[in-house]
């Protein structure tokens, strides 16, 4: 089986369970082959959490799942050291954190100090416990879900947290006809626990090798720095991005190009997946203050294509 015939099948399998998704579902795909952490935000019931374990199960990688509460504690992810009697000493017992793919369901809904404690885990690959660093499983992602900030008992992502997910994706209510299929098929979960592994752990490193290897000429670059500048005016956003957001558009842009089978970037990779990678990173100015995806949509139509 070849690259593409590897990512059609990927993306054929996650659309069985999330049914009439199919730009959601290549995003999710995208985000794990560009090597970054994905956030889920919707209201609850739409499949977030099914999406979720259905990424994980598909890329055959090892996984655990915490259910985000208010007195979820860091150590309760991390893990702790217990005095061993036989030994005479501590023995670190690895969290649920020490895994290739993290679910963090309803993230929101736990402590600012909770959140906080993913942050290096999230940047670094690795974390501190108890004045030890110890590094993650290679790969390591965290796939997390939230709901609106707007329903009781959630609290707002901090900025530093929120820009270390590469993408953040909604995923709405289904269509009629992806409603009915829901309604008279089998169980999502049971669905979710019958996927096999499409993919090994060495399978998507080398993807993600291929990912970096596509091609972006001078003017695809120009293209993406004409969109940073323009975030920067102050137009459309209160503050623009970083250097390091526009490497991310760029990263994400190869893993579309390569998911749609092209060994380059094309202008229209970066329009596909420049509000998901860029609009939870953005503060809007004026009247559409909370529409940050909209603005990134107007800012795309202003800027002009290479």
């Amino acid at each position: 089986m070849n690259t593409q015939e590897k990512l059609t099948a990927l993306v054929k399998q996650l659309n069985t369970v999330i049914v009439g998704k199919l730009a959601q579902t290549q995003d999710c795909v995208a985000c794990l082959l560009a090597g970054g952490h994905l956030l889920i935000e919707d209201v609850p019931g739409v499949g977030k959490t099914t999406l979720a374990h259905a990424l994980a199960r598909t890329f055959g990688l090892q996984f655990s799942r915490v259910q985000f509460t208010s007195d979820l504690m860091p150590s309760d992810l991390l893990g702790v050291s217990i005095f061993d009697r036989h030994t005479d000493q501590f023995v670190f017992h690895a969290g649920p954190l020490f895994t290739q793919v993290l679910l963090a369901d309803e993230i929101n809904r736990a402590s600012p100090k909770t959140q906080s404690a993913l942050l290096e885990a999230m940047e670094e690959k690795q974390v501190s416990v108890e004045n030890q660093t110890r590094a993650l499983p290679t790969p390591f992602f965290v796939i997390a879900t939230q709901n609106p900030h707007d329903q009781q008992g959630t609290y707002a992502l901090p900025e530093s947290q929120l820009d270390r997910f590469l993408m953040r994706l909604s995923l709405g209510y289904p269509d009629r006809a992806s409603e009915r299929a829901l309604l008279t098929g089998r169980d999502r979960r049971e669905l979710v626990q019958a996927l096999p592994a499409l993919l090994s752990a060495p399978e998507l490193q080398e993807l993600q090798r291929q990912v970096q290897a596509v091609h972006a000429a001078e003017p695809l670059l120009d293209y993406v720095q004409d969109l940073l500048a323009a975030t920067r005016s102050g137009r459309w956003f209160a503050q623009g991005l970083s250097p390091r957001a526009g490497m991310a558009v760029l990263r994400v842009a190869k893993a579309h190009a390569l998911l749609v089978g092209r060994n380059y970037v094309a202008p229209d990779d970066v329009r596909a997946i420049l509000a998901q990678t860029i609009a939870h990173r953005l503060s809007p100015v004026g009247e559409s203050s909370r529409d940050a995806a909209g603005q990134v949509q107007a800012m795309l139509d202003a800027v002009p294509l290479p």
